[in-house]
């Protein structure tokens, strides 16, 4: 079964909403998180990074900035601009993005479960980033950036879910990128049973993104005694058909040390190659590569595909295993600085970019990894290569905190 619970939630004034939600800690630069912060003194940036209340170059793991981000969430409480609920309760959080709708349950989720593996992860975290979130949760007392879970579509769920955002939203706002976010309340004795007991019936959920956010809430919690009463992390929880993913790519810096011709015809031994197709893969086990100013259509031979183990057929699984390692000689993506990420969100024009720029030799555009991949390899236990999913649209920091 899956614990969630209601909380009594920390929320910007409705009206205040669009001034103080911002995006993600880290999916802003520095350099865009000040931009953002400048002109907006209500901005939560100067809370999820804020290194940008204070002189440029200072570190954003030192001690100073996490009393700078205290400080800053305090003045947002104390000056009404975040308040907190005066009862425990669900929310229901929607984001529409173009044609694209989702609605989730904002509640609890267990730290406890997480542990067990009731709570499945697909991806590993490093310490130093966990630590991070560790340090700035334990100076706010409170979880102030969510985590994106999800769960297999059950119809009573949603159900509930599209009746009771059928009345007017307590919050409703378009973002600076075009994303409309609207919030309601789920406050009821019965809403909120019906929930626990709905969620209760689950297997298990899965978490989409926010693995570190996760997993510095469970270190915090064991740190502060592992109590039953104070089992829980902040959690935005989606039906997995409500969901879109948009494909991680990658980029390579140099063809280590091989000339075009040289890479096209290694590439050969794992690929039928065409030229064209503008780097939109059209369906699993295809992909583009961008490479001296031209797009190819790759599709991985067949005989290359494992059977009966999804996290080794995955196309990110298959590109490292027969092309980044033993072609490129990148033995760890996690760590080399050989290579790089591109969110699908940007689309292969910024792929041509970095190529016709020289900051990068090559770029391969992915097939987003579908949803069902994801659960059948969280299913088993396993780990997705590094950056294999990228879900849009993100959540709002700000929009719901959990104080501890």
């Amino acid at each position: 079964m899956a614990t969630v619970k209601p909380l009594a939630a920390v929320r910007p004034r409705p009206d205040l909403a669009a001034q103080v939600s911002a995006p993600p800690y880290d999916v802003v630069s520095e350099a865009e998180a000040r931009q953002l912060a400048g002109p907006n003194p209500l901005s939560f940036l100067r809370v999820s990074r804020p290194e940008v209340g204070l002189p440029p170059g200072t570190d954003p793991h030192s001690p100073a900035a996490y009393a700078q981000a205290r400080r800053a969430y305090q003045a947002l409480l104390e000056g009404g601009v975040l308040r907190r609920d005066p009862r425990p309760a669900f929310y229901l959080y929607r984001q529409v993005m173009g044609a694209h709708r989702q609605t989730g349950v904002v509640g609890a989720a267990s730290c406890r479960e997480y542990r067990a593996g009731v709570v499945r992860r697909h991806e590993w975290t490093r310490p130093d980033k966990e630590d991070d979130r560790v340090r700035h949760i334990e100076a706010l007392a409170a979880q102030t950036g969510p985590a994106f879970l999800f769960y297999r579509a059950e119809p009573a769920l949603k159900a509930f879910v599209a009746a009771r955002t059928a009345a007017p939203p307590e919050v409703d706002f378009v973002a600076p990128d075009g994303v409309r976010h609207s919030t309601w309340t789920v406050g009821d004795a019965e809403g909120i049973a019906f929930l626990e007991s709905r969620f209760a019936a689950l297997p298990r959920l899965y978490i989409a993104d926010g693995h570190h956010r996760t997993a510095a809430a469970a270190r915090v919690w064991e740190a502060r005694g592992g109590r039953a009463a104070e089992d829980g992390f902040l959690s935005v929880i989606f039906a997995h058909d409500a969901l879109q993913i948009l494909p991680y790519h990658r980029v390579v810096r140099d063809l280590n040390g091989l000339a075009v011709d040289a890479f096209l015809e290694r590439l050969r031994a794992s690929f039928t190659l065409e030229p064209g197709g503008a780097g939109q893969p059209g369906a699993r086990h295809e992909m583009g590569l961008y490479l001296a100013g031209r797009w190819w259509t790759l599709r991985f031979r067949p005989e290359l595909i494992p059977e009966g183990n999804p996290a080794e057929a995955l196309d990110v699984a298959l590109l490292q295993r027969h092309v980044l390692e033993p072609v490129l000689g990148i033995t760890d993506p996690r760590r080399s600085e050989r290579i790089d990420f591109v969110g699908g969100i940007r689309g292969p024009a910024e792929l041509e970019r970095r190529v016709n720029a020289g900051e990068a030799a090559a770029a391969f555009a992915l097939y987003p990894t579908g949803i069902d991949e994801l659960m059948a390899v969280a299913d088993r236990g396993e780990i997705m290569p590094p950056k294999s999913t990228w879900f849009e649209p993100k959540l709002r920091d700000a929009l719901f905190c959990l104080p501890l």
